[in-house]
């Protein structure tokens, strides 16, 4: 057999994989039922929550009309949404214009299908996980879904026949490929230390020490692409309203809207879910309570640990979109490429020799050396690197003070291109102003109504 196949069987044999496949199909239905529904309805609290928490952020009350305490406003949202009528543009491609919101939004359902919520428990007399399924290389399915996703916010941009839609789209598709890459290394950590791909093995390596502890480099740029991923602020930059007025959504209203709407809300949930999964040791208990209260990982109580971590992470996505400011594009695109992909490769790098150093049973002062090596090596280039900001932006000092000096002499420098007075203006019925050389005859006034007939235009005389 060879080494391929090999590690295949071996990943297929996985010891947390005998629970699943057997399920009466009547359950599969009910797991799955559970949590199409358990998704809806933390979109519609969540929605909720984004408004009424950064409301109290910044001094000011939330929706409060809706229901009581303002729970509804969600829900009636959606109505309003739905009961809007819906218009598709002139010359658009109607069959990707009509599909993309829904591509978009099915793949974050298909990976919300592989967390596990708690252990094995009893389900109408059935004995079964509270996991609707797993998979050998479960946690890429993760990443794949999120991957298939972005297509529909390139699709809805391009099928929109839209600048400001294409523009959107194109921004999502680059920050996806971004981020995703050091999300992705961020999962090559976790591996590394739980020695299997499957999520319910992920959880059961961390019933001891949470990864997020372990791997704490690794859990923080997490937090920050997963807040990339799912273009929230500060970095949603495919949907700024400042610059390209909605982005790949600006074509878009009524339900079509709503559906892309939907799929960024559940996409949060996933990739939080997912963040409870790799770090923050899954359903199990929080260290300490297990000593407090007996059989804290038994039954249906974990599934209320990994509910309570799960609303935690989801409130730093309220958090940094009420605290921090919208990042420039560059800024972005700099920060995925130059600062998170580099970092995480050097920890990825140290991860690996340290964990096979402790396979292989090397002795303590060998492990302690070669993280001290990695460690000066690390801070001599952030050293390196800081030096090199320090010139950089010693740079941009000088430069703007030499434009400075050069506008303040030429009161045109650096001004805005405007152009010609005899150059024709677009959409007006105003003709191009002849060139003023001073010979020649005046040029004879022409009135409006000709001036309409020779630019073809409707004037309504």
């Amino acid at each position: 057999m060879t080494p391929v196949a090999t590690s295949v069987a071996h990943l297929a044999s996985e010891e947390t994989l005998g629970a699943f496949g057997n399920d009466p199909w009547w359950i599969t239905a009910i797991k799955a039922l559970a949590i199409f529904v358990f998704l809806m309805v933390c979109v519609l609290m969540m929605i909720m929550a984004d408004r009424k928490v950064m409301g109290r952020m910044q001094q000011r009350h939330g929706p409060n009309r809706m229901g009581p305490f303002g729970l509804l406003q969600s829900l009636f949202d959606g109505i309003k949404l739905s009961l809007k009528e819906d218009l598709i543009p002139r010359g658009v491609d109607r069959f990707v214009y009509i599909a993309a919101p829904a591509i978009a939004a099915v793949p974050a359902f298909i990976a919300f299908s592989v967390i596990p919520i708690g252990p094995e428990v009893s389900m109408f007399g059935v004995v079964t996980p509270l996991q609707l399924t797993d998979l050998p290389i479960a946690a890429l399915v993760v990443l794949a879904t999120a991957a298939l996703g972005v297509y529909g916010f390139v699709l809805g941009g391009w099928a929109s026949q839209s600048p400001y839609a294409l523009l959107g789209g194109l921004r999502a598709s680059a920050q996806v490929i971004s981020y995703e890459i050091a999300m992705g290394l961020s999962f090559v950590a976790v591996f590394i230390m739980s020695g299997t791909l499957t999520t319910s093995g992920i959880v059961a390596a961390q019933s001891n020490l949470w990864f997020g502890v372990l791997l704490l480099p690794s859990f923080l740029i997490y937090l920050v692409t997963m807040i990339g991923e799912t273009n929230r602020l500060p970095f949603d930059l495919a949907e700024g309203e400042g610059e390209i007025v909605g982005g790949f959504m600006t074509e878009y209203g009524s339900m079509k809207f709503t559906m892309f709407f939907l799929a960024e809300y559940v996409n949060m949930c996933t990739v939080a879910a997912m963040s409870v999964t790799l770090f923050l040791g899954g359903w199990h208990a929080p260290p300490g309570v297990s000593a407090i209260i007996p059989g804290a990982n038994e039954g249906w109580l974990p599934a209320l640990w990994w509910l309570l971590k799960f609303i935690g992470v989801m409130f730093l996505f309220i958090w940094a979109r009420g605290s921090l400011p919208r990042v420039r594009y560059d800024q972005l695109m700099k920060l995925g490429w130059k600062v998170l992909i580099p970092i995480q490769l050097v920890w990825i790098t140290a991860v690996a020799v340290v964990r096979m150093l402790v396979l292989d049973g090397a002795s303590g002062a060998v492990i302690a050396a070669v993280v001290a090596g990695f460690t000066a090596a690390t801070l001599a280039a952030f050293y390196a690197w800081l030096r090199h900001v320090r010139r950089e932006r010693a740079e941009e000092a000088r430069q703007r003070a030499e434009n400075a000096r050069r506008a303040h002499e030429d009161p045109a420098f650096g001004g805005f291109p405007v152009p010609p007075s005899t150059a024709p203006h677009y959409g007006a019925s105003v003709l191009a102003e002849p060139p003023r050389t001073g010979a020649g005859p005046t040029p004879r006034a022409v009135p409006a109504a000709e001036r309409s007939k020779q630019k073809g235009e409707v004037t309504g005389v």
